[in-house]
């Protein structure tokens, strides 16, 4: 699609979205019913009890979708301007495929606690926070101190949203190549907001064996050069080994995650990881090794960030269905056991996993439904508990 093209679409309209009434004012009587003197009466009530606002606003059916644009993916700190078109097309797409309605939201660069602050006091007019494009580890910051400080809840797309969606892909690369899913050995290589969080479920889901590499190298437990998230990370693993580069690392291993940059994995560290190798190589737009060279080294499942080629790992499988089966149940936190389960449901939608099938695809009838639905299975569970 040429870039003239582009711009005319989004410029036509101003933007990708519109605010349409759910009540037509046509007379006195309408306009009574809908604003004065007639919301008097919801005011009073909410007033009362402020609880019935989701019932009888806009707030119990509205996500905040936030952004401060310093880490947009593929164009780096572009400031909230400049983010403000990521969050809008996200909110596009929370419509068209949930009917799940999202304000897109920026707020200044400015310190973690002013931030979380900001975001807090506006709270009453959300039924849940959606960040986009933090930086780490400030969004790891945020997204602790903004969940303890609301009563709604908080997702950030960039770790969560990945973090699920390659679990499901690896419940099912697991199956391909006739693995244990716990005794897998995995190599992380880019340790930044959505590889601190892949790695925090895979350690919920039982897989303990993690290696951690990111641009400075692997990360060590009493690494100075990286920060405390990463660092605690390594003092979860089962390997504690000391590996000097991501050729030690990569020796003998099971899976390969990549959330880092192109063209990092060569052929020939492939052909050192064990048998039947996994590679998520999920940078984009170009991956950390060319899917040809992956063939060409015998990998058995690949998976990448793109839709060019099978088994993409994309977060657009859970935002929409998440938020969907959110605002119908009370869950007020994102936890790792709801992660989990909308894994395991992506996961069950490929009843015969293949090398080149192991997560549906973005368009796939049934999606949207099945992450719902696991949250709200996962809610009930929580509930009866």
């Amino acid at each position: 699609m040429e870039d003239e093209e582009i711009l005319s679409m989004h410029a036509k309209n101003q933007g990708v979205l519109n605010i349409a009434p759910q009540f037509k004012v046509k007379n006195r009587k309408e306009l009574g019913e809908a604003y004065t003197p007639g919301v008097a009466i919801i005011s009073k009530l909410i007033e009362r009890y402020p609880e019935l606002k989701d019932k009888y606003t806009l707030s119990g059916k509205l996500i905040a979708l936030v952004t401060d644009g310093s880490a947009v993916l593929g164009l780096g700190n572009i400031g909230p301007a400049g983010g403000l078109p990521v969050v809008e097309g996200k909110a596009l797409l929370y419509k068209d495929l949930a009917n799940v309605n999202a304000l897109p939201l920026t707020v200044e660069q400015v310190p973690v606690d002013e931030f979380v602050t900001t975001l807090k006091n506006m709270q009453e007019s959300f039924a849940g926070f959606h960040l986009e494009d933090i930086k780490a580890p400030r969004c790891f910051e945020i997204e602790e101190k903004l969940s303890k400080a609301v009563n709604i809840p908080v997702y950030h797309d960039d770790q969560e949203g990945t973090a699920i969606v390659v679990l499901a892909a690896l419940i099912n690369a697991a199956k391909v190549v006739n693995k244990d899913l716990k005794e897998l050995k995995v190599v992380i290589n880019g340790v930044g907001a959505s590889g601190v969080a892949t790695a925090r479920l895979l350690f919920a889901a039982g897989i303990k064996n993690i290696a951690f590499v990111d641009i400075n190298g692997p990360i060590h437990a009493d690494s100075q050069n990286y920060n405390h998230y990463q660092t605690d990370l390594v003092k979860q693993s089962s390997d504690q080994t000391p590996y000097n580069s991501l050729d030690e690392a990569v020796k003998g291993r099971d899976v390969f995650i990549g959330l880092s940059d192109a063209d990092v994995l060569s052929e020939d560290q492939v052909k050192t990881m064990a048998n039947d190798p996994i590679i998520f190589a999920l940078a984009n737009p170009r991956p950390e090794i060319d899917p040809q060279a992956a063939e060409r080294a015998e990998v058995a499942v690949m998976a990448t960030g793109s839709s060019q080629y099978p088994n993409q790992v994309n977060n657009i499988l859970v935002f929409p269905g998440l938020y969907k089966g959110l605002l119908t149940t009370s869950l007020n936190k994102v936890d790792f056991g709801l992660e989990m389960a909308i894994a395991s449901g992506l996961a069950s939608m490929i009843s015969n996993p293949t090398a080149k099938k192991i997560v549906p695809g973005v368009f796939d009838d049934g999606v949207v439904n099945t992450v719902a639905q696991a949250v709200r299975h996962y809610a009930s569970k929580e509930n009866n508990n």
